[in-house]
């Protein structure tokens, strides 16, 4: 059984030293809290997993311009569906 009850100061240190699974699971506690703003940031620190989700609510309100914000800050998921939404 996981525990996924981190203490955030501890996932913020963890991936401050390059720890991605950490920097991944402060994506998850912000897009549960529905924290855009972190989850920009975390993607600014180069989140991979922080772009997807927030490629998957931009992708749910069709926000074009959210979709180019996303792919021109690295999201490759965010160029797939820009792409697809303009087809």
């Amino acid at each position: 059984m996981t525990d996924n009850n981190f203490d955030r100061e501890t996932l913020r240190a963890l991936a401050d030293e390059g720890n991605e699974l950490a920097l991944d699971r402060l994506a998850d506690l912000a897009d549960a809290e529905d924290d855009l703003p972190t989850l920009s940031e975390l993607l600014d620190e180069g989140s991979a997993h922080a772009g997807a989700l927030l490629t998957r609510r931009a992708v749910a309100r069709r926000d074009l311009l959210e979709l180019q914000r996303l792919a021109d800050a690295g999201s490759p998921d965010a160029e797939v569906a820009l792409t697809r939404l303009l087809m």
